[in-house]
């Protein structure tokens, strides 16, 4: 088992692409429509566990230790990163719709296949991987304040509060509780130390289902929105260069060693579309330009870690 999930991971950037291509050339060859969207939800809340189930009860306890590490993460992708995205979105067109989806994705870190690329890139995952619930409820709890701040009332009147409700409850709560559950009977049980065991092989294939799904699900907003997609292009590649910089620049402030260094980059660089995809939905008239808008970054950001996993570990 630890070596089909060796495997996995070292081959889940090919699995991301293979799965992001196929869903485009099966939309092409059948122009499958978007009632995929309905799937989005459950396979997120499916990804999510299996991600929350890495990450042993006592890591949790050991990342809120590492007081200077968590510190330089919060700082940067809740202070730093949102002074950068303010910035940038002022070379966007005055388009609230455009605006909005570009706020929705960058201002919200990873907590998913940030934590396999890190790993790639020599950078200390397991303690990114600990710190995932903290920047998953901290950013549904923040986004909705930085929305307002960003964007005064016209966020206001798109943006309802349910959807980050219900995305708490169901794709943050619900996930961890099971997670811990699963980890107590694994430590009790043989049968639930072998569940856990074949689910530790999920979070690449659930993250590749969810990729495929969502691209197949969004690709047709993408054509009918083309002129919106290819003016966000220039922001999500700058945002691509800048990032890990602000992150390696406030850890360096926070005097981390070299792996957690790498590991803030990460984080600051790498933006958690797929799970905030579902509260852009929810805002009226979203499509097509909201999701396509969030889907192109989810594209520039696969091939920025191609780069990022070769080009972190050289530094520092």
């Amino acid at each position: 088992m630890q070596a089909i999930r060796e495997k996995l991971e070292n081959h889940q950037i090919s699995i991301y692409f293979i799965a992001v291509l196929l869903a485009g050339a099966i939309w092409l060859m059948f122009k499958v429509d978007g009632g995929l969207s309905d799937l989005i939800n459950p396979a997120l809340a499916f990804m999510l566990f299996v991600t929350f189930l890495q990450v042993p009860l006592s890591d949790l306890g050991r990342a809120f230790t590492r007081i200077r590490f968590l510190s330089a993460l919060l700082v940067s992708n809740f202070v730093a990163i949102p002074l950068l995205v303010m910035f940038l979105t002022q070379f966007l067109p005055d388009s609230p719709m455009i605006k909005l989806g570009v706020l929705f994705v960058l201002l919200t870190p990873c907590i998913d296949y940030v934590v396999t690329f890190s790993h790639l890139g020599k950078a200390d995952a397991r303690l990114l991987l600990a710190s995932t619930p903290a920047l998953l409820i901290l950013q549904m709890l923040l986004l909705p304040g930085y929305l307002n701040f960003m964007m005064g009332e016209s966020a206001a009147s798109l943006v309802q509060i349910d959807p980050f409700i219900h995305a708490f409850i169901w794709l943050i709560a619900l996930p961890l509780v099971l997670a811990g559950v699963v980890q107590l009977w694994s430590a009790k049980s043989a049968i639930g130390e072998k569940a856990s065991t074949v689910l530790g092989l999920c979070p690449v294939p659930a993250t590749a289902v969810v990729l495929f799904i969502v691209i197949a699900a969004l690709v047709p907003q993408l054509e009918s929105a083309l002129d919106a997609t290819i003016k966000v292009v220039p922001i999500y590649v700058a945002f691509a260069i800048i990032a890990p910089v602000i992150g390696w620049v406030v850890s360096s402030l926070f005097k981390l060693e070299a792996t957690a260094k790498r590991a803030v980059s990460f984080s600051s660089a790498t933006r958690n579309s797929l799970v905030v995809l579902p509260l852009a939905l929810a805002v009226p008239g979203a499509i097509p330009v909201i999701p396509a808008v969030i889907v192109t970054q989810t594209v520039v950001e696969l091939i920025s870690e191609l780069l990022y996993i070769r080009i972190f570990p050289r530094v520092g």
